[in-house]
């Protein structure tokens, strides 16, 4: 009887310890998932390989759940300076292939919106796709959700257009990394479709702009800024890359080598033979999304008591850590027809807040060192 007693109570504080065990996973914190609709000029072969690399972001990151991509086209660049290329179809085949998911992709219409009411409805049925998932996506959601803008704003004006009221009650934030940070130049993602861009500063939802072009540097003007406002900057170099993990550093290969080889799921799983040249790792890498990725996610970018600069979750943050400006102020904008704006900061609440990042030069030199550890942790398994 002793010794069934003694074994009771063992077996009763096994059990005890397991259920604390169990109450201290349940209270730490989950990550928060964010609903996202991304949109992308993303061609194959690519017209500007920083899209491939930078979309590693919408499928890498924890906080986002990645629930559609539409691809901006626009007819005059599917032949380009005797180039060809069509909608990104094949980069998105291969993410969601090495990631194992099944993100669904669609096309934008190929042409300009005639008016910044044009519905469109008259265009191509398959040229209508990308209109039609984005409001299918934001009808089933059960929750608010994100949109990213990189390219043409064409998509979301016109399912504006057509669905208003349903827009207004299921858009969280439209992120839009379009736009002349100074009302000198129009900005290649504003000329892409300058009605469509219009027409969503003009929506009255809630938007937070990233202008990435055409600012003020050294007194003059510069089709790629260095001001506070911009979130353009320069990664001096590619080299962490062959150090990534093997499928998603395949992926980038295939992406800059401009391969066209026909079995491009394959082409993930084994390295290319010959094998890519490394000298392409070491140029200059232009980048305008990381703020995006910043600010949707709510992380920070910060320089550590060692001088290192990290791209860091709210709770991973110490003491000792220098927190640098990564934040969207609210902000009075005023539109022109042809797109171009100004604005000004505002204490008056209002639906359009602007990034802003301090001092460039600093910001820069601080995601040259943060960007490639980030990259480094991505995994697709």
């Amino acid at each position: 009887m002793i010794i069934k007693g003694k074994f009771l109570k063992v077996l009763f504080g096994l059990f005890f310890l397991l259920y604390l065990a169990s109450n201290v996973r349940s209270t730490e914190p989950a990550i928060r998932k964010i609903p996202l609709i991304n949109t992308t000029d993303l061609y194959f072969p690519g017209q500007d390989v920083g899209d491939n690399f930078d979309i590693i972001a919408a499928y890498a990151l924890e906080e986002v759940d990645l629930l559609a991509v539409i691809l901006d086209v626009t007819q005059d660049y599917r032949l380009e300076r005797g180039v060809g290329r069509d909608m990104g179809i094949v980069p998105i085949t291969q993410l969601n292939y090495i990631f194992d998911r099944t993100v669904p992709v669609a096309p934008s219409p190929f042409t300009r919106m005639r008016s910044t009411t044009d519905k469109m409805e008259d265009i191509p049925k398959f040229q209508q796709a990308g209109v039609e998932l984005l409001l299918k996506t934001l009808r089933e959601s059960q929750e608010k959700v994100d949109i990213t803008v990189f390219g043409s704003a064409r998509t979301v004006a016109v399912a504006f257009n057509r669905e208003p009221e349903l827009l207004r009650e299921k858009v969280n934030l439209l992120h839009l990394s379009i736009g002349a940070s100074a009302p000198v130049q129009i900005e290649w993602n504003v000329a892409l479709d300058p009605h469509a861009f219009v027409a969503v500063l003009q929506s009255g939802l809630p938007i937070a702009l990233y202008p990435c072009g055409a600012g003020n540097l050294d007194g003059g003007w510069a089709a790629f800024s260095y001001d506070a406002n911009n979130g353009y900057w320069e990664l001096a170099n590619l080299n962490f890359v062959p150090e990534m993990d093997p499928p998603i550093r395949r992926y980038l290969e295939f992406a800059f080598s401009e391969s066209k080889r026909s079995d491009f799921l394959r082409a993930m799983e084994t390295d290319a033979d010959p094998p890519f040249n490394p000298d392409r790792w070491h140029q200059m890498h232009r980048v305008w999304e990381t703020c995006v990725w910043i600010c949707m996610t709510d992380r920070v970018l910060v320089q550590r008591s060692d001088g290192i600069y990290r791209i860091l979750r709210r709770n991973e943050l110490e003491p000792t850590d220098r927190i640098l400006p990564n934040e969207l102020r609210p902000c009075l904008l005023e539109v022109q027809e042809n797109g171009l704006f100004t604005y000004r900061y505002s204490d008056q609440p209002d639906n359009i807040r602007i990034y802003y990042r301090g001092d460039p030069m600093e910001n820069e030199k601080a995601l040259n060192d943060a960007l490639p550890a980030l990259y480094l942790e991505f995994k697709t398994q």
